[in-house]
């Protein structure tokens, strides 16, 4: 096990490069299983949610190769459609395999899902919604089966605008027979980034970014190379970092519509933003003000992977803020770590009242969520003293040397095994 030794207090300066988006690498690499064709997946993050999915694949017998920053998919060979119980229950992110699996095998076994302990996430939505392009499902001994003689077009009404239940729907439907149109559907520019990874193999998609997609199913798809889309929420999380410690940052690689809702907030705690293209520059200097409310919404609304770095950056702020989490009933898990940092916050089942203090103090921490690890990283950043912040597994799961990076800004930050 390792950990993070912080020293606090230091300004933040440079620029870096937002790395490609976990949150897309993760149901491009399941799509690599509709074809029997090669796909390259360029500037694969080096995270642990990464290096599971790459097993998950591997366990159905495809071949997963990484070379440089790039993994190649070969599943020509791929043969096994049940994905095992210790792989699910550790990757959320393993439940888009349904829909990739009833597309090229007709039948699929899966656990319930796992991954960061923030609260229920129930997969109805996408049983549901797989029921009504014609698949059978059962429930048996904690797995979840389903099956299909074949995959039909159907219309479909999301009740809420599930990221993941969208891009399982795209996974299933794009080899269906017929025309499937996804009402409801989620508008993050992830799910644009699967529609122009699917188009690239052949597949008939339009409409993603907008809450109605079309799909026309095809017969084949092909290979791929594919550059994903960077990382918003490590952006963001780079940007609060700088807010919360003060400095001048360039984050390179997303550009202002995709965080827009964000720039809003941090302007409004006092911070100067200039974007550019796929750039954004902050400059904080001074005790910032709280934000009034800060409320987590599916796309475009504040995004809830941000939820616990803002909630962190209003501790340090003049005034008092609002958080309300509308998406996870436990994701303020990492505030009692805060509090013992001096933060003066108090949580009441999804929302989180926070009073800014001038100042919090190093202490030993511990992450539990990958995000509110995150949270906690730049708790220590803007703290006077000297932090650690342990149990990094959690942490790891979305964030490429988050460390170096840091230290390329200024932080004084190492990682160092316990």
């Amino acid at each position: 096990m390792d950990k993070f030794i912080i020293d606090g207090g230091r300004r933040l300066y440079g620029s870096v490069r937002a790395q490609s988006a976990k949150n897309s690498v993760l149901p491009l690499l399941a799509a690599s299983v509709l074809t029997d064709k090669r796909v390259t997946i360029r500037e694969t993050p080096c995270i642990s949610d990464v290096s599971c999915m790459a097993q998950i694949l591997r366990e159905l017998g495809a071949e997963v190769c990484f070379h440089d920053d790039a993994v190649t998919i070969d599943s020509s060979n791929a043969t096994e459609h049940t994905i095992p119980s210790a792989l699910t229950r550790e990757l959320r992110s393993s439940v888009f395999m349904l829909g990739s699996l009833l597309t090229r095998f007709h039948r699929a076994v899966i656990a319930y899902p796992g991954g960061c302990d923030i609260g229920l996430r129930p997969i109805d939505l996408h049983l549901n919604a797989l029921k009504r392009l014609g698949v059978s499902i059962r429930e048996r001994d904690g797995y979840v089966v389903c099956e299909c003689d074949r995959l039909r077009g159907a219309e479909i009404q999301l009740d809420f605008p599930s990221v993941g239940a969208t891009e399982n729907i795209l996974l299933a439907a794009v080899k269906a027979e017929g025309r499937t149109v996804l009402a409801g559907a989620a508008k993050e520019p992830e799910i644009v980034d699967l529609q122009s990874f699917l188009c690239a193999m052949g597949a008939k998609v339009r409409g993603a970014g907008s809450d109605l997609i079309e799909i026309e199913g095809v017969k084949e798809l092909g290979g791929v190379e594919y550059e994903p889309v960077k990382d918003r929420i490590e952006a963001g999380t780079f940007l609060i970092a700088c807010a919360v410690c003060g400095g001048e940052v360039e984050v390179e690689g997303v550009g202002a519509q995709d965080l827009g809702i964000l720039l809003h907030k941090l302007r409004e705690n006092g911070c100067k933003i200039h974007t550019k293209n796929d750039k954004i520059e902050i400059s904080s200097y001074g005790r910032l003000k709280c934000n009034r409310r800060i409320e987590t919404m599916p796309f475009p609304g504040f995004p809830t992977d941000l939820q616990a770095q803002a909630t962190t950056l209003n501790a340090f702020c003049e005034g008092g803020a609002l958080i309300v989490e509308n998406l996870f009933e436990t994701r303020f898990k990492y505030v009692p770590e805060l509090k013992r940092m001096g933060a003066d916050i108090e949580v009441r089942g999804r929302n989180a009242f926070v009073r800014g203090v001038s100042g919090l103090h190093g202490a030993v921490l511990t992450a539990g969520d990958l995000r509110g690890g995150a949270a906690l990283v730049l708790a220590a950043l803007g703290a006077e003293g000297v932090s650690e912040v342990l149990d990094l597994s959690h942490i790891d799961r979305g964030y490429d040397d988050l460390q170096g990076k840091l230290k390329k800004l200024g932080a004084e930050i190492k990682r160092v095994r316990v």
